[in-house]
């Protein structure tokens, strides 16, 4: 029977990751060892024998942010078209998938407001001077950005894009029926994806407790066979880290 998956990859490693700034709007590139590392995830788990087959993939969402579209481009796909952002593909790379690529702002990072660019640390300190209580962005949301709920909004809206259009008509059907493009990877940020998915469960975001670190994957499906009960997988899950 056939079981789509929606695979997760948070961008890989900035400056502003390594010293746990947090970063929204801003658009900084990807550290050389962040380049680095995203190669050698596209080199252990995309291909016909690894956990990301491009030929199964029916479409790919991406954060407009350039570490985003960057971390795409360096896991080796195979697009067959070139990415919205390119004028031409990269001839040396084989071509091994079919997949849309969609630029959206429902997977962009978390609007952090007045707390962008500074870590945790500063902002509980910043928060304690101002009479406030411990910070909590799941609960909180970000003074002049978002909040939870503009959040789940904007990811509910994108899973149930991605649910319907690409999962619905495979899910449940034996394989010799069903597409066998189904599949979806969606590359963005940590927060976001952390966000993404608890709302794939249809748990508030109050209940996210698992980290994703710079670079990591993580792999979202169903039990039974059956859109009506979304699970995370752990076999082949996330890869466990640094929140931001």
């Amino acid at each position: 029977m056939s079981t789509p998956r929606c695979f997760i990859v948070r961008h890989g490693e900035t400056e502003w990751s390594l010293s746990g700034k947090h970063t929204g709007s801003t658009d900084i590139p990807l550290t050389s060892n962040g380049e680095k590392r995203v190669r050698a995830t596209g080199r252990a788990l995309v291909g016909d024998d690894r956990l990301i087959v491009p030929k199964q993939l029916a479409h790919i969402y991406v954060s407009p942010r350039s570490r985003a579209k960057r971390t795409l481009e360096l896991l080796g796909l195979g697009c067959r078209d070139p990415y919205p952002w390119q004028k031409s593909r990269n001839e040396s790379e084989p071509e091994r998938t079919d997949a849309k690529v969609t630029v959206t702002e429902d997977i962009r990072e978390w609007d952090y407001g007045e707390y962008e660019g500074i870590t945790s640390k500063e902002i509980q300190e910043r928060r304690k001077v101002e009479g406030l209580g411990p910070w909590d962005i799941w609960r909180d949301g970000c003074p002049g950005g978002e909040s939870p709920e503009q959040i789940v909004e904007r990811l509910d809206r994108l899973i149930s894009e991605i649910k319907t259009l690409y999962h619905a008509p495979a899910i449940g059907k034996p394989t010799s029926e069903a597409t066998s493009n189904c599949d979806v990877l969606v590359v963005a940020h940590g927060h976001i994806l952390r966000a993404f998915a608890m709302r794939w469960i249809d748990k508030p975001l109050t209940h996210t407790t698992f980290l994703l670190e710079a670079g990591g994957v993580g792999t979202l499906s169903y039990e039974h066979h059956n859109l009506d009960e979304p699970a995370i997988l752990l076999g082949g899950g996330f890869v466990v880290g640094e929140s931001k």
